[in-house]
């Protein structure tokens, strides 16, 4: 289990190439022994974004603060706070920060090697049947 404030989990830079002014925090992770997934919490300057890339799984995505534009295969598509975007697996895609404040998302994926559990808590059945 794990209950802190966003603020005290460490501030990191996103150095990849196409990155600009964009730094992540990795609020849940299998450090903590989340068995499937990651809870990111990515901030863009303004001007700031991700590089386009894709991957092999899915990006589940929630506005925070701020406003961006989505940019993937289909064009560009604003977003702002409480907006929800879902990123299809091997898709190309991007962030990108167009206002004049921080953005900030949450950004949930599958690990790379999930461990699934067994039983859901909330929910009768298997865990995948949630």
């Amino acid at each position: 289990m794990k209950l802190i404030n966003y603020k005290e989990v460490q501030l990191e830079d996103v150095d990849v190439e196409g990155a600009k002014g964009t730094k992540i925090r990795w609020l849940i992770s299998q450090k903590e022994k989340a068995p499937n997934f990651a809870m990111r919490m990515f901030e863009l300057e303004p001007g700031g974004h991700t590089p386009y890339h894709t991957h092999s799984w899915e990006h589940e995505v929630f506005c925070l603060e701020g406003e961006g534009l989505f940019v993937s295969e289909w064009g560009e598509r604003s977003f702002k706070v409480w907006d929800v975007i879902y990123v299809d697996p091997n898709t190309d895609h991007q962030f990108k920060n167009n206002g004049e404040s921080i953005l900030r998302f949450l950004c949930i994926i599958p690990h790379d090697k999930p461990v699934k559990k067994v039983v859901n808590p909330f929910a009768s059945g298997r865990a995948n049947n949630c």
